[in-house]
C-alpha cells in the first residue's frame, strides 16, 4: 500500500537559524486519523506545513507516493485540505460562496460543479445557506466552519488540522468534534486538546524536541504518566 503521507529525515531550520525539526521519520497510511501532540514549539504547525508544500525542508516529503517538489506540488494541494488555527488566515474574501468557491475555481472546475461543491460544504459543516454572509462578520465558531467548508469543497483525500477546537465554547467544540468524526478522510489533527484528540484519533504522534518521540495507540499513550511528562504534557486521565 502506497503512504498517504512519508516523511524521511526531514529537517527544518527558519532563516535565524533555529532548527525546528531535526529527523522526523513518519508514515500515515489511507484512513487513519493521527494525532499530532507535543508541547508549544515543539514543530508542530511547522511539520504541517510541510505537507502542501508552505515549508520545505530537507530530507524526504512524499505524499500519495509523489516527492513533494515543484513538479508535483500543485497535484498534491487538490488532494490536501489544511485548516489554519487561526480562521482569518484563511479567510479572505468578500463573501463566504467566495472563500468556499476559491479552492474549486482555481481547479478549473465548471461553474455549476463549483456550485455544486459549495452548497455541499456548506451543508456539512451545518452553515447552509450562509453563501452571501461576510466572513468577518460572522461568529469565531462560524468562522473555524466556514474554513473547514473551504477545504471540503476541494474534496479532500486528506485533512490537516491544526488545533481546529482552539477558542471555541463548548457548545462549537462538541459540534465540531461530531463533525470532523463523521468526516470519512485521512486526518493529521495537531492539539493541545487530548480528549478532542482521543475522541477522534486511533494513533497518536508526540512531537518533542523536532522529532517524533512516541508513535503509538492513542488509550496507550495519553494515559501514560511517564510518557505524557517526559514530553512535558499532562496526563489525560480515564
Amino acid at each position: 500500500m502506497t503512504a498517504t503521507v512519508e516523511l524521511v529525515n526531514l529537517r527544518f531550520s527558519y532563516p535565524d537559524g533555529q532548527e525546528v525539526l531535526r529527523g522526523v521519520n513518519l508514515r500515515i497510511d489511507q484512513g487513519e486519523s493521527v494525532g499530532l501532540i507535543g508541547p508549544n514549539g515543539a514543530g508542530k504547525t511547522t511539520l504541517l506545513l510541510h505537507l502542501n508544500g508552505i515549508l520545505q525542508g530537507k530530507g524526504e516529503t512524499r505524499l500519495f507516493g509523489m516527492a513533494a517538489d515543484k513538479n508535483s506540488i500543485k497535484h498534491i494541494r487538490s488532494r490536501i485540505g489544511i485548516v489554519f488555527q487561526d480562521p482569518d488566515d484563511q479567510l479572505f474574501s468578500a463573501t463566504v460562496f467566495d472563500d468556499v468557491a476559491y479552492g474549486p475555481l482555481n481547479m478549473g472546475l465548471p461553474n455549476a460543479v463549483v456550485q455544486s461543491r459549495v452548497t455541499q460544504a456548506l451543508a456539512e459543516v451545518g452553515l447552509a445557506g450562509f453563501e452571501t454572509r461576510t466572513p468577518h462578520h460572522l461568529s469565531f465558531g462560524e468562522k473555524k466552519r466556514i474554513s473547514l467548508a473551504t477545504v471540503l469543497s476541494m474534496t479532500p483525500e486528506l485533512l490537516v488540522l491544526d488545533e481546529p477546537t482552539s477558542n471555541l465554547d463548548p457548545r462549537q467544540r462538541k459540534n465540531l468534534i461530531a463533525l470532523l468524526k463523521n468526516i470519512p478522510v485521512t486526518k493529521i489533527i495537531a492539539s493541545h486538546d487530548l480528549e478532542m484528540v482521543r475522541l477522534l484519533c486511533d494513533r497518536v504522534l508526540v512531537l518533542s524536541n523536532g522529532t517524533i518521540t512516541v508513535d503509538g495507540k492513542v488509550e496507550d499513550i495519553l494515559s501514560n504518566p511517564e510518557i505524557m511528562r517526559q514530553n512535558g504534557l499532562e496526563v489525560l486521565s480515564s
